[in-house]
């Protein structure tokens, strides 16, 4: 059978159910990390999802204002999820979940859906249900959907796995600076209060609904890291930023332009040497000052009370950033090169995935051997 111009109205009905009082499984979503649960540092803690819509497993759930650059997602379980989102119930006797989730991530699909959002929202367009409607998919028989995602799965897993081997040694490297900063802020013999060398006040709330994959707006950080970007700054290169909540809290960044901080950050002001007070800050390890056995978090008393090896000599400052800016760089030089080659390893996925799903690679005989799923754990 050849692979037919269908209408993504007749392949998907649309969930309208909501939740009362928000108790089932809180999930969220991401480019980068699909529909998880409880992602704690890309929502408010204090998010309610009574009212928000449910979704069950094998669900597709879209975010509106970032569905054209393919943020889309597989549900693996039932939950509840933002307002904000879609929720599309595949019709499975003509199109399979998991081929559905490929297409809508596939180039092909993304360019179909930029040509649809409209009405922009905070700086961001949205994707109506009724202009997705309007999009046509070909789409090949039910079994040939089957053979391509056991392919795609097989293929996308052993890619998954290079580039996690690859961010698995990205992660010692980390490990190796932290040791090379901490031998060196160590040997100061005089200590100081933080209190006493900066100033802390928190991020601003921004809910995950409001963050772009644009980069060309200001880039926002949550609780420790990129998470996404925004129209708007609160900080400066004049700053420095602490995750104050989540897996990362605790972890330091120098930020070299305006961006946002999130209220899960908390942003450090100093009359100090800024690349010195950095490089105390990182061996300061402040995820121990985590005070919480469920949600990791810091507060900026404890970051405050912290007591950190010091000197007053700013000579001496400038030779101890001097020499950890040089053997830094020199790690960060390898951590470029290995994020180059799992940038090109991730294109290459991306393309493959795009020439399957519309047919421009046939896979039909192609033997699919047993194997294990491996994800992208990207971090």
């Amino acid at each position: 059978m050849r692979w037919r111009n269908v209408r993504m109205k007749n392949l998907f009905i649309e969930r309208i159910e909501r939740s009362e009082h928000g108790l089932e499984t809180h999930l969220s979503m991401s480019q980068k990390y699909g529909l998880v649960a409880d992602l704690g540092e890309k929502r408010m803690l204090s998010e309610s999802y009574a009212g928000g819509k449910l979704c069950y497993k094998d669900d597709i759930v879209l975010n509106r204002l970032k569905a054209h650059l393919g943020v889309f997602a597989l549900a693996s379980q039932n939950g509840v999820i933002s307002p904000d989102y879609t929720v599309l119930k595949p019709i499975r006797m003509y199109i399979s979940p998991q081929f559905a989730e490929y297409y809508l991530k596939s180039d092909a699909c993304k360019y179909e859906l930029r040509k649809r959002v409209r009405g922009v929202v905070e700086g961001f367009w949205r994707l109506y249900t009724e202009d997705l409607y309007t999009i046509n998919m070909q789409i090949p028989p039910r079994e040939e959907q089957d053979q391509i995602v056991r392919y795609l799965d097989w293929k996308v897993s052993r890619i998954n796995k290079l580039v996690n081997n690859k961010r698995r040694k990205i992660e010692l490297l980390g490990e190796q600076k932290r040791t090379v900063v901490n031998e060196s802020v160590e040997a100061q013999r005089e200590h100081r209060k933080m209190k006493y060398l900066l100033r802390i006040r928190s991020g601003d709330a921004l809910t995950n609904n409001y963050l772009s994959d644009d980069n060309t707006l200001f880039p926002v950080y949550g609780g420790g890291k990129l998470i996404g970007y925004y129209p708007q700054a609160n900080a400066n290169e004049k700053n420095i930023l602490i995750g104050r909540v989540g897996a990362n809290c605790g972890c330091v960044t120098r930020p070299y332009s305006d961006c946002w901080a999130t209220d899960n950050a908390l942003i450090i002001q100093t009359d100090e040497n800024l690349s010195y007070l950095k490089y105390l800050l990182w061996a300061a390890d402040l995820n121990r000052l985590n005070e919480s056995n469920a949600q990791p978090l810091i507060t900026g008393s404890k970051v405050m009370n912290h007591i950190t090896p010091y000197t007053t000599n700013t000579d001496e400052q400038h030779k101890i950033v001097a020499y950890l800016d040089e053997q830094c760089a020199r790690i960060n030089n390898v951590i470029d090169k290995l994020n180059e080659e799992i940038t090109l390893f991730t294109e290459f996925r991306t393309r493959l995935i795009s020439d399957v799903v519309t047919g421009k690679l046939d896979v039909r005989d192609v033997v699919v051997p047993e194997h294990n799923r491996v994800d992208d754990v990207t971090v």
